[in-house]
């Protein structure tokens, strides 16, 4: 008989050291998993950050952009009209002095 519960006690604590060995693992594979899933977490905000400023960068280039194009647009626009108002000044004192003369 005393056999049996030496036995047994062996048995139970091979299996609570068994088991404890389990939940040790268990805890270890878990922390893995989250550190993992941390790191992708990490990751994935990092580019997300970094797409929005290429989107900020590519939208400040674009306005920068248009906003020479306007400026040369504005320009040329100005230069057509001060040349169409020369033309238009020199053809009046031209027939003003035709009429004169």
């Amino acid at each position: 008989m005393r056999k049996v519960i030496i036995g047994a006690a062996l048995c139970i604590a091979a299996l609570s050291a068994c088991s404890e060995k389990a939940q040790q693992e268990t805890s270890e594979a878990g922390s893995a998993v989250a550190s993992d899933a941390a790191t992708a977490g990490d990751r994935a905000a990092a580019a997300t950050g970094e797409a929005t400023r290429d989107v900020g960068d590519a939208a400040s280039r674009t306005g920068a952009r248009v906003e020479g194009a306007a400026d040369r647009t504005g320009a040329a626009i100005n230069n057509g009209a001060d040349r169409a108002a020369d033309t238009t000044g020199a053809a009046l004192q031209n027939t003003g002095a035709a009429i004169r003369g």
